[in-house]
Formats: structure tokens, C-alpha cells, sequence
């Protein structure tokens, strides 16, 4: 018998065993995230479970679903759109990209009571490209928009390509995550939070940095940004 053949598909069959497992499509939650209780909020199809920002009812316009993206498209007359859902604790997760001097967000603790400002944000933007993200750190990807910095060594990824976000909540206590890291930590209601909110244009808000049960936002900015994997675990 020549042994070569028999060699072979033992080859094949350890080189199969030890090739790394594909990895797990767009917008899809494996077995282990369905147990552990998250949910998607965007199904890679349509924008099933997201509305216009104080609009009940309206089409959602400055927004499309392509390739299994959520689009947000520039320089239309586009829209807020927040979750039909409000959340009190949870772990938010997404994937984003924006091209270069882009500029985007994602709020939480949403009101519709207080429309000009709705909520915290974490900031998503060209830290150097953009001319918002120059005016200091508290303005730059992961901060708590205009009231915190986050960490100044954060692993964020150059403009074009994909970076995962996560913010979790627990009771007040707030992390902003970025591509692994946990950059920024805070509370709501603490002094440093209070003293953020009154050297920003958030002062005269009131309730603004109160810790509330709310929608989730997704902003329009009049920049390109794609979304996938948006997915959240309310926690108990």
C-alpha cells in the first residue's frame, strides 16, 4: 500500500481541525449572546425598532440599509432616529466607520422633553480630520461629548476602517468601551460629571446628566457613517 495517499488526507484532516473557525456573520447573535440575553437592535435588512426623534410616525429619511450596514448619508436632510425600546441598565454593543473629517454619535438616557439636548453622547469622529474633534479631547472619539475625556492612549482605528463600541450601564455608574478597552469611567450625578456639564454648552439643560430610562439615538451629522452589529444586554 503507498502510504502517501493515506498521509495525505490525514494532512487534510488535521489541517481542517486546526484551521481557525469562520468568523460569525454581520448581524447575527451566536447561541452564547442569545443566552446571555442580548438582543439585536438592527437586523442587517431594514430599520425595523428605530423612529424619527420626536416624530412618531414618520419615514425616516438621511438613512439607508446597504450590504448589511446601517447608512447614515451625507449632506441630506436626515434624521435623528432613536430606538422604539427604552433602556434603564444595559450593555450596548456596535461597529462603525466613518471616512476621513467625519462625524457621528450615539446618545443614551434619550428624552423627547428636551430636545436640543436628549442625552449623553459618545462622541464617534476623525479626532484630526475633523474641525470639532481638534477643539480638545472632550470632544473626540469615546468622550462623553464635550464633558469628559477619555483615555488619551484609547486604541482608536483610522478613518475608513471598522471600530467596536460598547457602553455600559449600571445604576449610575457609566463605561465607554472602545475596540476592547474600557477609556473612559464615570457617574452620573458626580462632581466631575456636574463640572463637565457646566463648562459645556449643556448648562442651562436641565436634567441634562441625570441617569433616566431612555431611548438610544443614533445621530444624524451630515457625514457618512455605517453601523452593523448594533446589539444590547439589559442587564437585571
Amino acid at each position: 500500500m503507498n502510504p502517501r495517499p493515506f498521509l495525505a488526507c490525514v494532512a487534510l484532516v488535521a489541517g481542517a481541525a486546526l484551521a481557525p473557525a469562520a468568523s460569525a456573520a454581520h448581524n447575527q447573535l451566536t447561541a452564547a449572546e442569545k443566552s446571555a440575553g442580548w438582543t439585536l437592535l438592527f437586523d442587517g435588512k431594514t430599520t425595523n425598532g428605530w423612529r424619527v426623534y420626536n416624530k412618531k410616525g414618520a419615514a425616516i429619511n438621511g438613512w439607508t440599509v446597504v450590504d448589511g450596514t446601517l447608512h447614515c448619508q451625507s449632506k441630506v436632510k436626515g434624521d435623528n432616529i432613536i430606538t422604539e425600546k427604552q433602556f434603564n441598565d444595559f450593555e450596548l454593543a456596535w461597529e462603525w466607520k466613518l471616512l476621513p473629517k467625519g462625524n457621528n454619535g450615539v446618545k443614551y438616557f434619550v428624552t423627547e422633553a428636551r430636545p436640543k439636548s436628549p442625552g449623553p453622547e459618545y462622541q464617534m469622529i476623525d479626532d484630526a480630520g475633523h474641525p470639532d474633534g481638534k477643539l480638545g479631547p472632550d470632544r473626540q472619539t469615546a468622550a462623553f461629548y464635550e464633558v469628559l475625556a477619555p483615555a488619551a492612549d484609547k486604541p482608536l482605528r483610522k478613518p475608513g476602517e471598522w471600530n467596536e463600541s460598547k457602553i455600559v450601564v449600571r445604576g449610575k455608574k457609566v463605561e465607554h468601551w472602545l475596540n476592547g478597552r474600557n477609556v473612559l469611567s464615570f457617574e452620573m450625578g458626580s462632581d466631575a460629571v456636574k463640572a463637565g456639564i457646566v463648562d459645556s454648552k449643556f448648562k442651562n439643560e436641565p436634567g441634562f446628566g441625570d441617569k433616566i430610562v431612555g431611548h438610544i439615538m443614533l445621530t444624524y451629522h451630515q457625514d457618512d457613517c455605517w453601523y452593523r452589529n448594533i446589539k444590547i444586554r439589559e442587564i437585571k
